[in-house]
């Protein structure tokens, strides 16, 4: 991607741009609900439980599958898979550590307060590779797309946490759309949002999406079975409180990126800096 020949596609994209990254997450989650439709329709006519491992995996898990074959096929085609799962260039800081340690505690607090035993091996397993399936297509979309669209077009990097977030928490706000009541759905909207800053944290200290896909593919497993198997007693009450946990300390690193200069340049727009002709002069 570094001469004359780049498509008009791949241009377009290379230019980045906040309105593109929503373009993006817009159209997502628009064939994410189509997905979920065809589903419904293809298997809509089997008898499966609620709550069942087979109705978790397919009622939940295979749109958000379907949604992310869509995500690489998009990345494969304007070339970015090797951008988007290889090291990012920019920098993180050793307090953006926090927001992995944090995340982690309150996952395992969760999961040490699951009973397993009603739950059943295999409503686990479902929940894990449903939270996996989750955890790769909305970082890949949130962390991987909208990061790499706002550094490319030169955000400051607060610009580029506080889109990726709010994104990320938009999409959780459809929810709305699909009989969720308003308080649900506004406290939902406010977690997922610090909850974003949090894996965009994990994203640029460690520079791998991996991480902020795995810490994300633990995190929505853990409130699932946590919430619906919940083993009693204290360490139950204490995993309780992850979702506030993961609040507080998001309002808390968002003051810090703020104050330690989150207005940060990452290295954006690569093929400019490597002196690409066919970008020169565009924005």
């Amino acid at each position: 991607m570094h001469d004359n020949t780049l498509s008009s596609w791949k241009r377009f994209w290379e230019r980045g741009g906040w309105w593109k990254a929503l373009i993006v997450v817009l159209v997502y989650y628009g064939l994410y609900q189509l997905a979920a439709l065809v589903v419904f329709w293809v298997f809509g006519g089997l008898d499966l439980a609620a709550g069942s491992a087979l109705g978790i995996f397919i009622g939940t898990g295979l749109p958000i599958l379907i949604g992310g074959v869509i995500l690489v096929v998009f990345a494969w085609s304007i070339g970015w898979l090797r951008e988007l799962f290889g090291r990012q260039a920019i920098r993180g800081r050793g307090w953006m550590w926090v927001a992995i340690a944090v995340v982690l505690l309150t996952n395992i607090l969760r999961f040490a307060a699951i009973d397993y035993a009603r739950a059943g091996a295999a409503v686990v397993l479902s929940w894990m590779l449903t939270g996996l399936l989750i955890g790769f297509a909305e970082e890949v979309l949130t962390r991987g797309f909208v990061v790499n669209l706002m550094r490319k077009a030169g955000h400051p990097e607060i610009a580029v946490a506080l889109v990726s977030a709010a994104l990320f928490a938009v999409l959780h706000g459809g929810n709305f759309l699909g009989g969720q009541n308003a308080p649900a759905t506004l406290l939902q909207v406010g977690y997922t949002f610090f909850f974003g800053l949090l894996m965009y944290l994990a994203y640029r200290v460690t520079g791998l999406l991996i991480v902020a896909i795995l810490l994300h593919a633990s995190t929505d497993p853990s409130i699932f079975l946590q919430v619906t198997y919940p083993s009693g007693g204290p360490l139950a009450a204490v995993a309780g409180f992850g979702n506030v946990i993961v609040i507080i300390t998001g309002i808390v690193l968002l003051i810090v990126l703020i104050a330690s200069g989150g207005r940060d340049r990452a290295f954006a727009r690569p093929a400019l800096l490597k002196g690409d002709p066919a970008l020169a002069g565009q924005s």
